[in-house]
């Protein structure tokens, strides 16, 4: 990813994102300063900066960590996480602490709220909740690029999806070894939209916090490296809206298939935000018009603009209801929907490897991920 050359021109600053997860420890020496504990909503802020597995640290350092003292240093160093705890599997303290933590869909909604530009979900679930598909609307409609882990089930269900990556307007990422190569154990199908490194890193893998672990790989770290993509974009762009940012990571990933045929495996190829960064005359297109709408069921803000417009009660700020209904509205990669990843043509001899240069998926500086957990039927990714 050339990061050194990318930070001469942005480092994500002025960028916020929100990491929903297992809790951030705003303490490791590469998130002191990072962490904006105060500007998660007091309705889910519950124990935020209290990460009882290493995972949603480890995710935030990853996107924002700044490598003081030998840490993990991120992607986007100068962007900030505002953290959002939810229960995972590893989760203890009985019904009483899961009664108090926040479920997905009142984080998501929460953070849809706020003035986050990016919605960061390592974690899945094995089908779909219908409140988190709402929220995950909800927070599409208020202008949040949403990027989720697809799901470390590639060695055991193969193309199993997994939820939110599998919703409409989520942008699903999975996970690539140092050579480019789709990790094995990722998961694969039409809710793949992107690639990024998710393997050979180190990461928080206790609650200790006193020395990384290695070997900890998953599509979460891919999530992560591809939020702090987003940022490094919108931060050099802060005029852009998230269509023009999403199309700007589409039209610039490396990958040697057409742009109209994403493969099964890497989607739209791997992310390359130098190429938007180094590029000082990138057209984004227009900022009114989703890059993914045909994959996405349809244009939720168009939706949107035209429900309020039709009907005096709607809000414009919440998604239609025809964006919310499953007929209208299908699934990324189902029957009778056009996939953001998956495509009928998909080449027979698609070995599951990215033939592009090593440079557009190495790994930049230290930087880590994965973890496995639990609950209804949520783990992280």
């Amino acid at each position: 990813m050339q990061a050194e050359q990318m930070w001469k021109v942005s480092t994500g600053k002025g960028v916020k994102v929100a990491v929903i997860d297992s809790g951030v420890n705003a303490d490791t020496p590469s998130l002191k300063g990072q962490v904006l504990a105060d500007e998660t909503p007091k309705s889910v802020a519950y124990r935020a900066t209290v990460d009882y597995e290493g995972h949603g640290t480890t995710m935030a350092e990853l996107i924002a960590g700044t490598g003081a003292g030998g840490s993990l240093k991120g992607l986007a160093p100068g962007a900030k996480i505002v953290p959002y705890r939810i229960e995972l599997d590893d989760l203890k303290g009985g019904a009483e602490e899961k009664k108090k933590t926040p479920e997905p869909e009142d984080a998501i909604r929460a953070a849809a709220d706020t003035d986050v530009k990016i919605i960061s979900m390592s974690f899945g679930e094995t089908a779909p909740i219908p409140e988190v598909k709402e929220a995950i609307e909800y927070a599409a409609s208020k202008g949040k690029l949403l990027i989720a882990a697809v799901g470390n089930d590639g060695l055991t269900s193969g193309d199993n999806i997994g939820y939110p990556a599998a919703f409409p307007y989520v942008v699903g990422v999975t996970a690539a070894d140092k050579t480019g190569t789709v990790s094995k154990f990722a998961s694969s199908g039409g809710y793949v939209d992107f690639a990024a490194p998710g393997q050979g890193f180190p990461g928080w893998c206790d609650t200790n916090f006193r020395s990384y672990c290695d070997d900890a790989n998953g599509t979460s770290s891919a999530a992560a490296i591809a939020s702090g993509a987003a940022a490094l974009i919108w931060s050099a762009h802060p005029d852009w809206t998230v269509n023009q940012v999403t199309r700007a990571l589409i039209d610039t990933a490396g990958r040697t298939w057409p742009k109209n045929k994403p493969s099964k495996y890497l989607g739209y190829g791997a992310v390359r935000p130098r190429v938007v960064l180094a590029n000082a005359h990138y057209n984004p297109g227009p900022a009114d018009v989703d890059p993914l709408a045909k994959e996405n069921g349809g244009d939720l803000l168009a939706k949107s603009a035209a429900a309020s417009t039709s009907s005096p009660s709607s809000s414009p700020s919440a998604p239609s209801s025809s964006a919310s209904t499953p007929s209208q509205a299908p699934e990324k990669g189902s029957t009778g929907g056009t996939s953001a990843a998956g495509s009928s043509t998909e080449s027979s001899n698609d070995n599951t490897t990215l033939w592009v240069a090593l440079g557009a998926v190495a790994a930049i500086v230290v930087i880590g991920g994965g973890g496995l957990a639990v609950a209804r039927a949520r783990r992280a990714r």
